[in-house]
């Protein structure tokens, strides 16, 4: 059985944790990585053997409490997940990881995905308008590359590639 959880992403000065928006889930917030500019990646682990997953708050309230973008990713099974995305001007979105697996997830066929997620192209379009709220500018191809690929070797790695390719650099 693979990973089951949520990564939490948002550039701030002051721990995650502390913020109100993230206040349900303070204590199963573990920090897993800081990056360049402030960024940070913490893990709320749960929703595998039938647990159900934690409600981690709004990630639209994260981005307003932080004045910067902040994105969500719930992993499923190591297979794919599901990233939650939003930021103080340009909106939010969401997409998936590992759209085979998500297909499976959800009982349907690749276009039923489009019933819950933006379709690659205009997950990447909007990506590149995350990343330039952020203060990166990114390209749209590798953000495309990283949504239209399978979860190889996990859902997990295939995220942090995508946060790599957002331009929220590893320290």
């Amino acid at each position: 059985m693979g990973y089951w959880g949520y990564y939490v992403v948002a550039g701030s000065d002051r721990p995650l944790r502390e913020l109100a928006a993230l206040a349900g889930v303070r204590e199963e917030l573990t920090l897993l990585e800081e990056r360049v500019g402030g960024w940070q990646v913490w893990e709320c682990p749960g929703g595998g053997d039938g647990e159900q997953a934690r409600d981690v708050g709004s990630m639209n309230a994260l981005a307003a409490e932080t004045g910067s973008p902040a994105l969500f990713a719930y992993v499923m099974d190591s297979s794919c997940a599901v990233v939650e995305a939003a930021a103080p001007h340009s909106g939010a979105w969401t997409a998936c990881l590992g759209r085979e697996a998500m297909t499976r997830y959800i009982g349907g066929d690749e276009r039923s995905l489009e019933d819950y997620f933006l379709p690659p192209a205009d997950a990447a379009e909007r990506a590149v308008a995350w990343a330039a709220e952020c203060g990166r500018d990114v390209a749209a191809q590798p953000l495309l590359d990283v949504l239209r690929a399978p979860a190889e070797p996990s859902a997990e790695e295939l995220f942090f590639r995508f946060l790599d390719r957002l331009g929220v650099a590893a320290l």
